[in-house]
């Protein structure tokens, strides 16, 4: 089997292993097929001190996911124009997404959601660059419905005319906890399981943010997907939906590569898709994680809970990418529990190893990457932040 054979682990939806081949034989026949799209989105939820290890401070939180997505496509170099954000521990998963999107020669595409700067590098514009981050989902009003709409038509719009599979990825400082919100907004329990980028997930401070947020949304008794993304979603979540939704009416397989943000998009489709044509839809939809992520069982017992709820059998993969042979405190520190995901390096990984890439291979470039990004001062210092 592949799977054994490379050490890409299934969780979730019980499975045998017949339908273990036939998804990564999906997969493998698609690698370098993939359209990569890197959703790189602005919340105020952000700035909550404690809520996010996207970068040491609030200041520094608003240029994560600028300084991802540059580095996600142009790499380490001496003309960049934003610094990787100082953190606790660790350094940015776009280290692993370039270092494995280069390896299977795919060119990612960035969307930009309320960064309030347009990006000097390509990228897909789909909403006025001056639209702001979204308000903190603790006022229960995050943004207006005309915003969320016309981000879920532009994605639905994209995912529809699409003719290859699609990757979505993400970089969305404070996003794990709309990414609770949303799905607590539709009745999961899911405060003890949704992970972070922390070491240790604050998840009494996300408890309470997450509380006052639905609180003050006082959603009615028949909300939908849009009435939730309204009181307490971000962008990334809106546009993410209709590109999801959209891929699948073109029969586009999807990955959705990352955690418990990824789990929230498909918790809001399946939600306004209703409970005909769940099973087609979810058919070629992959979640895709690293190994760090599935190491404490939460995010298996996540995706059971939404299986359970919406009576789906929706597949999760986890990378087998690990740094214990490195010797660079900043990946050993991924086997420590810190960071873990995010800038879709689970499922970039994946289709690295299925493209026949070694893991002593990857961690070599990760750690060259490392030593250059490193000596050009591409990671902030704390005095910079």
């Amino acid at each position: 089997m592949y799977s054994k054979e490379l050490g890409i682990n299934f969780f979730g939806s019980e499975s045998n292993k017949k339908i273990q081949l036939n998804r990564i034989k999906i997969l493998k026949k698609n690698i370098k097929n993939f359209k990569i799209f890197l959703i790189i989105a602005g919340t105020n939820t952000s700035q909550i001190p404690g809520i996010s290890a996207a970068g040491i401070d609030a200041k520094s939180r608003k240029i994560t996911a600028l300084a991802d997505a540059e580095f996600l496509l142009k790499g380490a170099s001496k003309y960049h124009k934003y610094k990787l954000p100082l953190l606790n521990a660790g350094v940015s998963p776009a280290l692993i997404s370039y270092v494995c999107s280069k390896l299977i020669n795919v060119y990612p595409v960035v969307v930009p959601l309320g960064i309030g700067i347009k990006p000097y590098f390509n990228h897909l514009a789909v909403e006025d660059m001056n639209s702001g981050p979204s308000n903190c989902l603790t006022t229960g009003k995050t943004m207006t419905q005309e915003r969320v709409l016309n981000l879920y038509e532009r994605g639905l719009a994209i995912g529809k005319s699409s003719k290859q599979p699609i990757l979505i990825s993400e970089s969305v400082p404070g996003g794990t906890t709309t990414a609770q919100a949303v799905m607590e907004a539709f009745g999961l329990r899911v405060s003890n399981l949704v992970g972070s980028s922390l070491f240790k997930a604050p998840r009494e401070l996300r408890r309470k943010v997450v509380q006052k947020g639905l609180s003050n949304a006082n959603l009615k008794i028949d909300f939908d997907s849009f009435d939730v993304l309204v009181s307490v979603g971000d962008p990334f979540q809106a546009f993410s939906m209709g590109l999801l939704i959209g891929a699948r009416l073109a029969r586009q397989p999807v990955i959705l590569s990352g955690g418990s943000q990824m789990l929230a998009v498909i918790v809001l489709a399946l939600e306004l898709l209703g409970l005909e044509n769940k099973d087609e839809f979810i058919e070629d939809v992959f979640i895709a994680t690293t190994g760090w992520l599935v190491k404490d069982n939460s995010l298996n017992d996540l995706l059971n809970l939404i299986n359970g709820k919406y009576d789906v059998n929706l597949l999760g993969l986890a990378s087998p990418l690990n740094f214990k042979a490195s010797t660079y405190k900043e990946l050993k520190d991924y086997e420590l529990g810190h960071v873990k995901e995010g800038v879709g390096a689970g499922g970039i990984s994946i289709l690295a190893f299925l493209n026949g890439f070694k893991n002593k291979e990857i961690v070599s470039l990760c750690q060259q990457n490392l030593e250059i990004m490193k000596a050009l001062g591409q990671i902030s210092l704390e005095k910079d932040c």
